[in-house]
């Protein structure tokens, strides 16, 4: 289920995970949105390639995607 929401540039796509609530790409401007579960807000990852993002929504686990392939790889900070 996608929805827009207000306060995100991008179309957050709401998916099935214990860590990650919904996630969000703008390819013109390779930035990946992530917004977690149980508050703890979303945050932007920049330069992100498009196979990449691609990757983490066919991951099983999208969780440990983000800590093995995108933290302390990608600048990101909280949105």
């Amino acid at each position: 289920m996608a929805a827009m929401e207000s306060n995100q540039p991008v179309k957050m796509t709401r998916i099935d995970s214990s860590t990650v609530a919904a996630v969000g790409y703008d390819s013109g401007d390779r930035c990946l949105y992530v917004r977690f579960t149980e508050g703890r807000g979303t945050y932007v990852y920049y330069d992100v390639p498009t196979m990449l993002f691609e990757e983490l929504l066919a991951a099983e686990s999208k969780g440990r995607f983000l800590n093995e392939r995108l933290k302390g790889s990608y600048r990101y900070q909280k949105v």
